[in-house]
């Protein structure tokens, strides 16, 4: 942002601010006073290079199929940005799409004053640029010695549970010899070993990969078997869209003893299909969330099974929306009484990334939980504690890169 356009926008805050007495005034003049800083501090910055490359995220496991793919395998490669400024310092994060796209602008951001591209209290300025979105975010954060939460607004982090997202129909595997149920249980106690303290379950066997009244009942052996196996933890389900609404209504009928925490993605979404399961849901006595949007969301449509309290969590990808979008999301999120819990599935970078988003903004009931290792990257500041995600306090999002790019 140019200093007189930042200028301006701060006279016209104060002059709001006026409006109100004591510490409100005070808080809202040290705010702006506080940005202001920042953003000078981030004008002093150019970009001088973007270098482009990839880390191996690496599973703990072979992770197998769900509702309507096949194997997911053992971690995936994952392309990244480095961005480097005049004054030496440099950020990195995943790519929102792909190199391809990202290279299309790089030319018109070289050059540039960070603070041109990107504002502390907004994010990206301009949505072409979100390829980069994540990147900047941490470039910022190193820039300002402050973790991404932090230029969220939260210096102490908001913290909330973290549920394993790693727990496919690895009973089917493999193929010749399934290992039935016992898989499944290895994996969850696996994860508990970890400090996960929720986990999800894909369910839908029957959609695609066995008669569905078979794979119906392998559905509810599973949910049972990990409920009564880990009393102290919280179930998620999730459908892949492998259900129709009377087939799910089926699988909610075969586990009446179960208390899950959330149900997500049952089936496409419609008002329709959703009104009849939340009436089924309340007429059961049933208390659930309805978490979808994961797959193909159509914003419309969402926001009106929001409005209509057909769904209770937002799923959008965190790199799929982009960063900068979700923290605009959030807080109408908040007026409409719903909660967020950004798709991660894939990569462990955007579990660490929605801990930040979450850190600074809250309204997060979970974060999704990809388990990976790398020798690219360094994950060591963040923790898991008594079933929460602690996001590292290093500057940016705390992932120093261990790959020279």
């Amino acid at each position: 942002m140019r200093r007189r356009t930042f200028l301006q926008a701060l006279n016209l805050g104060v002059t709001s601010a006026a409006l109100y007495n004591g510490s409100g005034f005070a808080r809202t003049l040290a705010t702006f006073s506080e940005n202001f800083k920042q953003q000078e501090d981030l004008a002093h910055h150019r970009i001088a290079e973007i270098k482009f490359s990839y880390v191996q995220l690496n599973y703990p496991r072979l992770v197998g199929k769900n509702a309507r793919l096949d194997l997911h395998g053992y971690g995936p490669k994952v392309e990244i940005c480095v961005i480097k400024t005049d004054q030496g310092a440099s950020g990195w994060a995943s790519l929102r799409g792909s190199r391809q796209d990202a290279e299309k602008i790089e030319a018109e951001i070289i050059g540039k004053r960070i603070s041109e591209l990107f504002s502390v209290n907004q994010g990206i300025l301009d949505n072409r640029h979100i390829p980069f979105d994540i990147a900047l975010h941490d470039l910022a954060g190193v820039i300002l010695d402050k973790p991404v939460y932090a230029l969220l607004g939260k210096e102490k982090p908001y913290t909330t549970d973290y549920y394993s997202g790693m727990i496919y129909f690895d009973d089917l595997e493999p193929e010749a010899t399934p290992a039935g149920i016992d898989r499944i249980l290895e994996e969850c106690r696996y994860d508990y070993g970890l400090g996960y303290r929720q986990f999800k379950l894909k369910i839908g066997r029957g959609h695609k990969w066995m008669p569905f009244k078979e794979g119906l009942q392998r559905d509810i052996e599973v949910t049972k078997s990990v409920a009564e196996a880990f009393p102290d933890c919280k179930i998620l389900v999730d459908g892949n869209n492998g259900f129709s609404v009377d087939q799910f209504i089926q699988y909610l009928q075969g586990i009446p003893a179960v208390e899950l925490f959330w149900i997500e993605e049952p089936f496409h979404e419609t008002v329709e299909d959703y009104k009849k399961l939340r009436s089924y849901i309340t007429g059961d006595g049933r208390s659930v969330l309805l978490a979808d949007g994961e797959a193909d969301p159509d914003p419309t449509l969402l926001r009106k099974l929001f409005e209509e309290k057909l769904l209770d969590v937002h799923l959008t990808d965190i790199e799929g929306l982009g960063f900068t979008n979700w923290r605009t999301l959030m807080p109408e999120l908040k007026r409409l009484g719903a909660q967020a819990s950004p798709h991660a599935w894939g990569s462990l970078l955007k579990s660490y990334y929605t801990a930040h988003l979450a850190g600074g903004l809250g309204n997060t009931v979970t974060i999704e939980g990809v388990s990976s290792t790398s020798d690219d990257v360094d994950f060591s500041g963040y923790k898991v504690e008594r079933g929460r995600l602690i996001p590292s306090a290093a500057a940016g999002f705390g992932m120093p890169l261990l790959k020279k790019i």
